[in-house]
């Protein structure tokens, strides 16, 4: 059995930037992000002294399991020691890939397909809007980081189809 055999597409993730980081260095930090779908492992560039850091950057992932969620743990680099965690969040995808799966087309550029508030059981710091962009459905989260004292990071989820895959 092949990988396009599981394979349902890729999800592009955009870490945009983090918000208000935690300070591991003398007064700022060098954070990056690491996300995590299953086996798979991605990180973005270190940002140099910034605890409002700004990434724009797409990392992309194959899924073949819908129901694994994404997890974001961010860092800060050290040159001489262990890189400090400066706070992790998971990310709930059944919402959507629920989404994806309407098979929705041709709706007007910024129509909201679905909302999800933030609660006790995830991570999301403000309401989360899944939306029709482009002819595309996108999701923007703005997650609170957990197991630190504070700090967001924001984050844009989107699906690509790919010809030969099973598809949602």
């Amino acid at each position: 059995m092949s990988l396009m055999d599981n394979l349902l597409g890729i999800l592009r993730v955009r870490v945009q930037r983090g918000v208000n980081l935690a300070v591991r260095d003398v007064s700022s930090s060098d954070p990056y992000v690491v996300l995590k779908l299953g086996r798979q492992k991605l990180k973005t560039k270190v940002v140099k002294q910034n605890v409002n850091p700004q990434w724009q950057e797409d990392l992309s992932f194959t899924v073949t399991d819908p129901n694994l969620p994404l997890t974001l743990i961010v860092y800060d680099h050290d040159f001489f020691s262990k890189d400090d965690k400066m706070g992790d969040a998971e990310i709930d995808l059944k919402p959507y890939i629920e989404a994806l799966r309407m098979e929705l087309s041709g709706l007007p550029d910024g129509t909201i397909i679905s909302t999800i508030g933030p609660s006790r059981g995830n991570c999301l710091a403000e309401e989360s809007y899944i939306r029709w962009i482009n002819d595309r459905i996108v999701q923007h989260i703005c997650l609170r980081l957990r197991n630190v004292e504070r700090g967001e990071v924001e984050i844009e989820l989107q699906w690509i189809d790919l010809p030969g895959s099973k598809g949602l």
